[in-house]
């Protein structure tokens, strides 16, 4: 549920922020790691310099924490913005 909800914020914030063309999902599990690796990103314009991280933000990165994982948020070096959120898997 916490994948699907942390893809579901960044895809909104894509719509409402990024004036992105193309955007994508990536989902992949790491047996080795025994994790979920999730990343969203787009090509839109980024995050601002003097960006304050938001609800949405804030809520992707509690999410992940809550389960032990972690949530990055960061402008992609080609343009745009990535989440990247690693969540644990449960033997």
């Amino acid at each position: 549920m916490a994948a699907y909800r942390i893809a579901q914020e960044a895809l909104t914030n894509v719509v409402r922020h990024s004036k992105a063309r193309a955007s994508f999902v990536r989902i992949k599990m790491d047996a080795a790691l025994q994790a979920l690796q999730l990343e969203i990103g787009d090509d839109g314009i980024g995050l601002p310099a003097d960006r304050r991280a938001g609800v949405g933000l804030t809520s992707m990165r509690e999410r992940a924490e809550e389960l032990g994982g972690t949530c990055v948020i960061e402008n992609r070096p080609e343009g745009g913005t990535r989440v990247a959120a690693r969540l644990p898997i449960q033997s």
